[in-house]
């Protein structure tokens, strides 16, 4: 090989950094999503104050319905340009349900909406009463995770007319239509 050739080769050739990159698909905050925009509108359709999000059953992470709860009230958040309150009732004791109660009715009173996420009614003694407690409940559903008896008992334990209905996740954690 001739120097020429060697040149022409090194010229002809990008260098490394100059070869494409390893494109990656770049995560959409669900806010930002219309289909939790729109259901947010759906789940706003109904007058709240305060939301209790209750797992179906067991089956999902333990912070499901605190991740749902942030998305929604972020979502919640752009539409309406105010601050939406997050309470993380997923590890509450009994000794500190009737305290959560009165400061999730206090902020209700200084005029602030309020997201209560829950964990299931057999993993925890206050969700029944917490759920109770709220404006209403959104039963939070974990596609293929959870069981149909586990929704039916826990839509039975907290009382059906509390329910504006019901929302179904992939365990990926994108919400299913």
């Amino acid at each position: 090989m001739n120097p020429d050739n060697a040149s022409r080769q090194m010229i002809e050739r990008p260098p490394l950094s100059e070869g494409p990159l390893a494109l990656r698909e770049r995560r959409v905050e669900p806010w930002l999503r219309v289909d939790w925009q729109k259901f947010w509108l759906t789940v706003r359709g109904s007058e709240w104050r305060s939301l209790a999000l209750v797992p179906a059953g067991q089956g999902a992470p333990a912070d499901f319905t605190l991740t749902v709860a942030v998305s929604l009230a972020r979502t919640g958040m752009m539409h309406l340009g105010v601050p939406i309150r997050v309470v993380d009732a997923t590890r509450v004791p009994l000794k500190q349900m009737m305290q959560l109660i009165d400061e999730v009715n206090n902020c209700i009173a200084a005029g602030d909406l309020v997201i209560i996420a829950l964990s299931t009614t057999s993993e925890s003694p206050i969700t029944v009463s917490v759920a109770r407690a709220a404006d209403s409940a959104l039963l939070c559903i974990m596609m293929e995770r959870m069981a149909i008896a586990d929704a039916k008992s826990t839509v039975d334990h907290v009382g059906q007319q509390k329910f504006i209905g019901s929302a179904v996740f992939h365990p990926n954690g994108e919400r299913a239509e």
